[in-house]
């Protein structure tokens, strides 16, 4: 048996606990186990040392579903931490261990600091991910950055201090990093010392091909600090707006030279969230952004960006016969199929659509429907528009284009 899920057991009393263990062969009850999911419940915490082994390469640990949103209980917190402690790491290649805080938010994750860290510390250099929104103590973080093979890390604390004299810092080759909320501040400036140094030990610069933070805004300081990772494929700036919470202004502080700048410098994205669009309609981003993104970035297959809707027919007629955009126009393009637009506002007239949906596929060639979190009726007329053009469906003038639209949306 190679691998094991254990939830919930029920039915074994007290006295069969008690011969399992005084009977635990050599090498264990599973001695050739090598992946143990471990779904936390108060009846299996007495038995989940037995599962053990000394052969295990991948650990995951997550909250039963029992307990469901409302965390694990605080006297259950001891024997969870006291289990954690003992996790044999001798051949571990993986251990994620409560990967997002959205399961259990009550639960107080810095109790478990000290048993997670202990664990890390004993991790060796065979070591490849490690994945959980549980702060580390100092000590384990140098430790992870010490491992020559670590290639995935989600983040769940700060990084430990350091001084402009302790360059060159040693940091593993990771090609994918996640930052929880509250931590991005002290772990960007440090991801852009590593990205300008040109010494050995920073290969992450090369390495990197997954990188996801929230933040509190979308803006240019943040995006620069990440442009020389230039390798990047995937690009998540996790972030929600006024336009979900219903609170506080529109986050996203991009204009169109920012994103500009942004995709020039990661050309090998394949795709890229930059927080998620809202329904302020407040930025100074344009489509003229979209097309820069198509250009530069020809790998493309994920899109979310907020882009301002309020004259968007005008914005495609500007970059068809501005000067500044002509040379891109000859240029091959991304092949985005669907475009995550969200909550952004839309609202045309029956030739704007025609106009907008032409702009988007001149854009997008393989542009096929926009995906909206709301009923919006402007997305959808134009997801309509868009598939019929893509079909040959010519649209010669707005009374005949009326028409279609109403008897295509019914």
């Amino acid at each position: 048996m190679h691998q094991v899920t254990l939830d919930r057991l029920w039915g074994l009393r007290e006295e069969t606990l008690l011969k399992l263990r005084l009977n635990t062969p050599a090498g264990g009850w599973f001695p050739a186990l090598q992946d143990l999911n471990w779904y936390i419940a108060e009846s299996n915490l007495p038995l989940t040392d037995l599962f053990f082994s000394p052969n295990l390469k991948k650990i995951s640990v997550y909250p039963s579903f029992s307990w469901g949103r409302s965390g694990i209980p605080p006297d259950a917190l001891p024997a969870v931490a006291s289990t954690i402690s003992t996790l044999p790491t001798s051949t571990l290649q993986s251990l994620v261990v409560f990967p997002s805080e959205s399961w259990n938010r009550t639960t107080h994750w810095a109790d478990l600091t000290t048993s997670l860290s202990s664990a890390v510390l004993r991790c060796g250099p065979s070591f490849t991910e490690f994945i959980s929104v549980v702060p580390l103590s100092g000590a384990a973080i140098d430790h992870l950055m010490r491992l020559p093979h670590l290639s995935t890390w989600h983040i769940g604390g700060p990084p430990p201090s350091y001084s402009p004299s302790d360059l060159p810092l040693i940091f593993p080759p990771l090609t994918s990093l996640a930052l929880r909320a509250g931590f991005v501040r002290e772990w960007l400036p440090l991801l852009e010392r590593l990205g300008s140094c040109s010494m050995p030990p920073s290969k992450v610069k090369e390495s990197l091909k997954s990188l996801k933070f929230p933040g509190p805004v979308v803006d240019a300081t943040s995006t620069s600090l990440i442009q020389t990772f230039h390798n990047l494929v995937n690009l998540n700036i996790d972030s929600s707006c006024s336009g979900r919470t219903g609170e506080g202004p529109c986050i996203f502080k991009l204009n169109d030279d920012d994103v500009t700048k942004l995709v020039m410098a990661l050309p090998q994205l394949e795709s890229l969230l930059l927080g998620r669009p809202c329904s302020d309609n407040t930025c100074a981003t344009t489509v003229a952004c979209l097309l820069q993104i198509s250009v530069h970035c020809v790998k493309l297959r994920t899109l979310g960006i907020h882009f301002n809707t309020t004259n968007i027919a005008n914005d495609f007629w500007n970059i068809s016969y501005d000067p500044r955009y002509q040379e891109l126009h000859s240029r091959p393009r991304c092949k985005l199929s669907r475009l995550e637009v969200l909550r952004m506002p839309l609202t045309l007239d029956v030739p704007g659509f025609v106009t907008v949906a032409k702009g988007m596929i001149d854009i997008f060639p393989a542009l096929e429907y926009c995906v909206e979190a709301v009923r919006d009726t402007g997305w959808r007329n134009l997801s309509v528009v868009l598939k019929e053009l893509q079909e040959g469906v010519e649209f010669p003038d707005a009374p005949s284009v009326s028409v279609l639209i109403f008897s295509l949306c019914l």
